[in-house]
């Protein structure tokens, strides 16, 4: 099991399963036995229904957790949007249907995204790519976050929008959500779903940065397995949900709410904490997940496999067809290779999915490091039906080296947002920025050296006869052929 690299010790509890009943109390006898919503509830508790899905969707597919709380979360006074200037707005709001995206066929590359010291975690949002419509609940949002500040003590954020799911690349996230504390660090993941309010604290002050991928339609699952079998990829056992706790702060008191709605960003206040859910029970609920934990499956013979066989999380799209993923999270863990007479880094391809790809830590096997290179903090985006595929050097490195076992990726997790959709750029991730590297289509494939030899024996290259012989006897044999 790779050693994760950081030094901060968990201190939290976790229950653990994925997609599976969970319930927690922080005060014994919180959760009401059997009935739902009691005429009272326990300890003078208020009852709260989160639905994350239709009340009538399939029960397999059902997300609902019942919250037992000290006020209900309604009670807040009126949203106002939240001003442009302030020290709490979105740096870039979500485009509506294609609006201030940028849809362009050319592969894409960026340098690092800078840290920012001095802002919290909504104002370090910066929307990078995306499709769709988040009032449509559909499509999804690629985020870079840097922050440098832990959020005002008393503020709360969530997203009516989407589900987060967090990729942290530097510096660990201290996560109180309303269902419980969640410590975040590189190397993890944690999703946080559609509606759950949450505040972000930076551990020891240190920076974070890392990326985000917002869903707008459904959730995410785990893939299915087919012929693999019942085990391999992330395993459900090794999901951790956040075990209940909760604030008393409810008199004198206010706190300012954040709620990232259509894409823009309003404020309430309110005279209570948002975190004052003492027990809870259900199948909502955020959670992370050590990807040091994922089972790699792969080759034992020949031919390098699809990267689907790397695929984490998917959130399918049932419109675009069995197996078309909205969204698939996939990542690029230390792995053995072994294939015989086999060109073993990705092959060159052009997929009708949008692939948008990070690096955590290390050095990607199928792409040069260094300045220019694919770093860490860095990214690409290879869109619909775009070529791409690993860089001359790796081309003539992999296709003459002696192929023995050989480990690669160690110290290293790159990972890759994949959908469906055409995926577009905003100003901010194409210009604003200033990270695109301008260079990498000639960097990574204009060099790639021609190695065909015509073995002389049959076509006609570039308007050449043919063995020096005219177009008489080679129409001569086409006839005799017919």
């Amino acid at each position: 099991m790779p050693v994760t690299p950081f030094s901060s010790t968990e201190k939290y509890e976790y229950h653990h399963g994925f997609a599976t009943y969970n319930e927690s109390e922080a005060v014994p006898g919180a959760l009401p036995v059997a009935a739902n919503a009691p005429q009272q509830a326990p300890h003078g508790l208020y009852t709260e229904k989160l639905s994350g899905t239709a009340f009538t969707a399939p029960r397999h597919e059902n997300q609902q957790s019942w919250l037992y709380r000290i006020l209900p979360s309604s009670s807040h006074q009126n949203f106002e949007p939240v001003s442009d200037t302030s020290s709490q707005s979105l740096v870039s709001p979500s485009p509506q249907f294609g609006k201030h995206f940028n849809a362009i066929p050319n592969q894409l590359r960026w340098d690092p995204f800078d840290f920012d010291k001095e802002v919290s975690w909504i104002h370090s949002l910066h929307l990078i790519a995306g499709a769709g419509d988040p009032q449509m609940k559909q499509g999804l949002g690629m985020y870079i976050y840097a922050a440098g500040a832990s959020m005002p003590e008393k503020s709360a954020f969530y997203s009516a929008d989407g589900d987060f799911l967090i990729v942290p690349q530097h510096g660990v996230l201290d996560i109180r959500t309303e269902l419980g504390n969640i410590l975040l660090r590189p190397m993890e993941i944690c999703v946080i779903p559609r509606g759950i309010r949450y505040h972000v604290s930076l551990l020891d002050n240190e920076p974070a940065r890392g990326y985000i991928l917002e869903l707008y339609q459904g959730h995410f699952q785990l893939p299915e397995l087919g012929p693999i079998g019942s085990n391999g990829l992330a395993n459900p056992r090794d999901f951790q949900i956040p075990v209940a706790s909760f604030i008393e702060d409810y008199e004198n008191t206010e706190w300012t709410l954040y709620g990232k709605f259509g894409g823009n960003l309003f404020e309430a206040k309110q005279h209570h904490t948002p975190f004052d859910v003492v027990a809870w029970h259900g199948t909502y609920y955020p959670y992370k997940y050590d990807l040091g934990r994922f089972n790699a499956i792969g080759t034992i013979s020949y031919d390098h496999p699809d990267p689907s066989i790397f695929t984490v999380l998917s959130a399918p799209s049932h419109p675009h067809g069995a197996g078309t993923a909205m969204a698939d999270f996939v990542i690029f863990p230390p792995r053995w290779l072994v294939a015989e007479g086999t060109f073993r880094p990705p092959w060159y391809h052009r997929n009708t999915m949008s692939e948008f790809m990070g690096l955590i830590c290390g050095n990607y096997d199928a792409k040069g490091a260094g300045k220019g290179g694919f770093q860490p903090a860095g990214a690409s985006l290879h869109n619909t039906m775009s070529g791409h595929g690993p860089d001359m050097q790796t081309y003539e490195k992999a296709s003459t080296v002696e192929l023995s076992p050989q480990k690669v990726g160690e110290g290293s997790m790159a990972f890759m947002f994949e959908s469906c959709l055409m995926v577009g750029v905003t100003e901010w991730g194409l210009k604003s920025c200033a990270k695109v590297q301008e260079s990498y289509n000639e960097h990574s494939w204009t060099p790639l050296k021609v190695h065909w030899k015509n073995p002389g024996t049959r076509g006609v290259s570039n308007g050449e006869k043919k063995n020096g012989v005219g177009d008489a006897k080679d129409q001569s044999s086409v006839h005799d052929l017919k």
